[in-house]
């Protein structure tokens, strides 16, 4: 059985608000760092140990800096031309054997199951098929052409142990 997909692309935003909260989400634990600098600074100035308030906002800009960073990182992403084509529409024949990634009636590319990391259905229904750090694939539910679609997506992510 194959799932075929209506046309579609990527919105740049939603990427943008994706991949940044993925990214996020998944190193968490380096806010830490400048969240225990921000604790230890006060700490440390009324017990009169160390009375400068630097080490308090460079906690602050560190962490900001942290979160700057992997924005910037993913909003660049959007605007280099070697991925522009993450946001060209595409439709997509999914089956158990590969990903067909279809420009049009006769030109097209592969994606190899194996290429695949992980994958999760979001709350809304949607599939999210990560590949690579900041490159995954979004399949709204609005995408499938039936419900039997969608149904059929989510047997064969079960089958290949993805979900």
């Amino acid at each position: 059985m194959i799932v075929k997909t209506k046309k579609f692309a990527l919105d740049k935003k939603k990427y943008i608000n994706m991949a940044f909260t993925r990214q996020i989400k998944k190193s968490w634990y380096w806010l830490l760092i400048p969240l225990a600098v921000m604790i230890l600074g006060p700490i440390l100035h009324y017990t009169g140990v160390y009375k400068n308030w630097w080490i308090l906002i460079t906690g602050f800009v560190g962490g900001l800096l942290y979160i700057a960073f992997w924005y910037i990182q993913f909003y660049a992403a959007t605007q280099m031309e070697q991925n522009a084509q993450m946001f060209d529409k595409f439709a997509y024949e999914i089956d158990s054997r590969q990903i067909l990634v279809k420009v049009n009636k006769r030109e097209g590319g592969v994606i190899k199951w194996d290429t695949i990391q992980s994958a999760e259905k979001l709350e809304n229904n949607d599939f999210l098929l990560h590949i690579a750090r900041g490159q995954f694939l979004h399949f709204p539910k609005n995408v499938f052409n039936s419900e039997h679609d969608m149904k059929l997506m989510e047997n064969i992510l079960r089958r290949k142990s993805l979900l």
